[in-house]
């Protein structure tokens, strides 16, 4: 890790006593697609000046959270045979993430996470990534909701992206990047403004003091935005900071109503929250009603056993479903990370089902992106949650995230020093796309009150009047956004997007669910959002 001392600037390029730092490619996250980006970068170009900038320590955001493992397929070693499915490809895989989707994937970003996802495993095991391997040496691989084959592998059991975030984190210390952790984004400088070229960022440090960082290239891994949600698996620092900034900037986003909400958030005695992976239910767990009885297929697509567990729900007064995984065998060894949380919040799940509801988890849209992660705006790149490259479609597979990232965070770097100009625009959109202006709040809501908002009308189910309501009390939001927390900021701008991509989606499909349009809307379309001029300034 490199040193670098930043020069005060004077008013003439920034606030006085404004710090700025120089460098070749900034990037903003330290997530698996931002920390793959940063050590491609050095890979690729040894010279490169390269900083990493992340709001919290190293290793805080969601990677560090994610339990079941990396969905690919792998042929560098011997894949465990199901005589009753047959053996992995591709192609398989190409077709579980497209039958997940829902009809809005995008086919060829599909094709590059796939037929890329070897190639990103063995990646990540040079740097450092040890997975868990079967007596016979090969990968152990698990099998989770909507995969036609065990194809996830795995780190220590179920704390997979703890072990990439280790693995990653070090090998950036140990490079020669800049590290600025607890260093938060304000918002992207750009050439001429909104809409015109990025060539930079205002930070914030751990101490308050502003720095302004020149870069050749800024790459957005911010993350997702579930925290807008008051019910959300999503870490404290998920709060849309990069999608907020971008947007403002002119850059635009694509299909931010698509949520994921995953169905199976424990809640403990105590009342704490705390995830359990659908991994669990591809090893033999069920989910049970208030009277014992199953309701569901527990390996069908996220979206339909989240609003199956919220319907169940509903039938019984609210109270949370049940997941009984008493009958998996090695269940504390195989899932020792969500054996601690479910122990922390006062259960035992060996001997008694867990109860679980729904909530917010994965943002399936994002910036814009093509598929090496150019933004509509030159000098901007995205990758991971807060991007959309049209993977995700209307409802993520299991275990593709962390794929994506890695994927795509290599992707971009290769791209960037390359710096081939590209027509995002044209090239990931298509005539069938609507698209929607969007009035940005001038003021911000308390979050408190904002992710009540949320959750109630913009959460699993939706319709015009509360997307309506929900656009209202953000348009006439009082609070001053020079008062406000810079994360409330945030998200009420993601929430007016959010909104604003619900109402204009007149259909149900995948995790975006209208009770006034149950019916899918076909050919189906992608919703792409924009800054309306001078909004929100």
């Amino acid at each position: 890790m490199t040193t670098w001392t930043p020069t005060t600037t004077g008013a003439a390029t920034g606030p006085v006593g404004e710090q700025r730092l120089d460098v070749d490619v900034l990037v903003l996250g330290s997530g698996v697609a931002g920390l793959t980006a940063a050590l491609e970068v050095l890979r690729l170009a040894p010279g490169a000046r390269v900083a990493v900038a992340t709001k919290a320590a190293l290793g805080d955001g969601a990677t560090a959270w994610a339990q079941g493992g990396i969905a690919a397929v792998l042929t560098d070693d011997r894949p465990p045979l199901d005589e009753a499915a047959g053996s992995d490809a591709v192609a398989l895989h190409v077709a579980d993430t497209l039958a997940a989707g829902d009809g809005l994937c995008v086919p060829a970003a599909v094709a590059v996470l796939c037929e890329s996802g070897g190639e990103a495993v063995v990646a990540l095991e040079r740097r450092g990534l040890v997975l868990d391997r079967r007596r016979d040496g090969s990968r152990a691989r698990g099998l989770e909701a909507a995969h036609s084959r065990p194809r996830v592998v795995h780190a220590g059991g179920d704390t997979t992206g703890a072990h990439v975030a280790r693995a990653l984190g070090a090998a950036v210390r140990a490079s020669r990047a800049a590290l600025l952790e607890r260093t938060a984004l304000v918002e992207l400088v750009t050439q001429g403004g909104p809409g015109t070229a990025v060539t930079g960022a205002r930070l914030r440090g751990p101490g308050g003091e502003g720095l302004l960082v020149r870069a050749r290239a800024v790459v957005l891994a911010t993350g997702g935005h579930a925290q807008a949600f008051a019910h959300t698996t999503a870490p404290p620092v998920a709060t849309g900071d990069g999608l907020a900034a971008a947007v403002r900037a002119g850059a635009v986003a694509r299909d931010v109503e698509m949520v994921q909400f995953h169905p199976t958030a424990g809640t403990g005695r105590d009342g704490r929250t705390f995830l359990v992976s659908e991994a669990v239910r591809g090893e033999g767990a069920v989910l049970l009603d208030a009277t014992g009885r199953r309701f569901t297929d527990e390996l069908a697509p996220r979206d339909v056993v989240a609003r199956a567990c919220a319907a169940a729900m509903a039938a019984q007064g609210g109270a949370p479903v049940l997941l009984d995984a008493t009958g998996v065998q090695g269940l504390r060894t195989r899932f020792p990370g969500i054996d601690a949380l479910t122990r922390a919040a006062g259960l035992d799940w060996t001997r008694e089902p867990v109860p679980v509801t729904p909530a917010a988890h994965y943002a399936m849209g994002g910036v814009l992106t093509d598929l090496d992660g150019r933004t509509t705006l030159p000098g901007l790149w995205a990758v991971g949650e807060v991007a959309s490259t049209g993977v995700h479609g209307a409802n993520r597979l299991a275990s593709n995230s962390l794929l994506e990232g890695a994927v795509f965070g290599a992707r971009a770097a290769a791209a960037l020093l390359g710096a081939a100009a590209a027509d995002v625009t044209r090239a990931a959109t298509s005539a069938d796309d609507a698209e929607v202006e969007v009035e940005l709040p001038q003021g911000v809501l308390p979050r408190a009150e904002l992710r009540e908002l949320v959750w109630e009308h913009a959460g699993l189910l939706r319709d015009r009047g509360g997307l309506e309501l929900l656009t209202k009390t953000l348009a006439g939001a009082a609070v001053t956004r020079e008062g406000a927390d810079a994360e409330e900021g945030a998200l009420t701008d993601v929430a007016a997007l959010l909104a604003a991509g619900a109402l204009a989606r007149e259909e149900s499909r995948g995790a975006h669910a209208r009770t006034d349009h149950p019916g899918r809307r076909e050919p189906a379309r992608h919703v792409l959002l924009r800054a309306a001029p001078g909004g929100g300034a």
